[in-house]
């Protein structure tokens, strides 16, 4: 999956699978973590917020079931 670098303290890419529905968001801190069934609008939400680590806490961490992957 191609990630997208992105502007952010917290995270730094961000990809989206559309045939899976996979978001995918690299941390700075290394760690990568797939988030299972998150429709296409939360991503490119996510793209537009000012704030990417916010809108991942609100908006995405506790509302879908994820993977942690090794980096």
């Amino acid at each position: 999956m191609h990630r997208t670098h992105v502007t952010s303290s917290a995270i730094s890419s961000v990809g989206y699978d559309d045939r899976s529905s996979v978001l995918e968001v690299e941390f700075r801190s290394g760690a990568v973590y797939n988030y299972l069934n998150v429709p296409k609008k939360v991503y490119r939400a996510l793209l537009n917020a000012p704030s990417k680590g916010s809108f991942v806490s609100r908006r995405v961490r506790d509302r879908y079931s994820f993977v942690r992957r090794d980096s």
